[in-house]
């Protein structure tokens, strides 16, 4: 069994990874500083919560767009787990070219969720990732990743106007039933969700427009994935686990 470790911005997701399944996962805060002890002893709490042994676990790969944590997280896997974590970055074989600018600019994230939606729904397909950052990544029918836009998630976007704005309240972030706003915090709910679903299509549709692939599949996934995918017909499939089953098809390309 494998150990799939995908540290976020603002979640780090673990789970066991079994041929094609994912047998069980968690979630713990990314930010919280730990030392190696801590992560160990964190990891092994997940197991015994879920009375699966450690013993079971054959390896460990991680992608991380967290530079600083990965000094602790590598020596807790090493001193509680006993194995050396495959880390994604040079040196490993993705099976996916990176037709940028500068390749080594894009987030370990980026790269494990354009190799799983490519290898499970085919291309050309546009995987958004609904995280901290909002990212569109377009990956062509051939297998190349060859474009990405960023911007701010939503969740900056609630943030920047609570924080800048002394009479505006911290607000849920949810579609309100309707743009004809009455009171303060529906007509932020209105302005952020309703603008935001307005971005998702305007950047989908140009997209489109540019690579001229009226045929482009569109993959959502990350903390908001779900309410966008429910809220525009433009996004065409919502997977969740999306970056697990890319650590997976990723770590099975360098292991054989």
């Amino acid at each position: 069994m494998i150990l799939g470790i995908d540290v976020g911005n603002t979640t780090t997701e673990i789970a066991v990874l079994h041929e094609k399944e994912i047998l069980c996962s968690w979630r713990f805060i990314t930010k919280t500083p730990r030392t190696s002890d801590e992560y160990g002893v964190l990891i092994q709490s997940f197991f015994q919560n879920a009375r699966v042994s450690l013993n079971k676990i054959d390896s460990v790969i991680i992608a991380s767009v967290v530079p600083n944590i990965m000094y602790s997280l590598s020596n807790g896997i090493r001193k509680f787990i006993g194995l050396e974590p495959m880390i994604i970055g040079p040196g490993i074989k993705t099976g996916m070219p990176i037709n940028t600018a500068d390749p080594a600019e894009i987030g370990a994230d980026r790269v494990v969720d354009a190799v799983a939606a490519y290898s499970i729904y085919g291309g050309p397909i546009l995987v958004i990732d609904f995280g901290t950052a909002t990212t569109y990544d377009y990956v062509t029918a051939e297998g190349i990743f060859t474009a990405g836009v960023t911007a701010p998630g939503i969740q900056i976007s609630v943030d920047a106007l609570w924080k800048n704005a002394a009479k505006l309240p911290n607000i849920e972030i949810k579609k309100p039933d309707s743009i004809l706003a009455k009171d303060t915090v529906t007509s932020m709910q209105a302005g952020l969700v309703y603008g935001y679903i307005g971005q998702v299509e305007y950047i989908i549709k140009q997209f489109k427009k540019e690579t001229g692939r009226e045929d482009l599949k569109v993959v959502a996934t990350g903390g908001y994935g779900r309410l966008f995918y429910q809220e525009t017909e433009s996004i065409g499939i919502y997977d969740p686990q999306l970056s697990l089953k890319g650590l997976k098809i990723i770590h099975d390309k360098n292991r054989k």
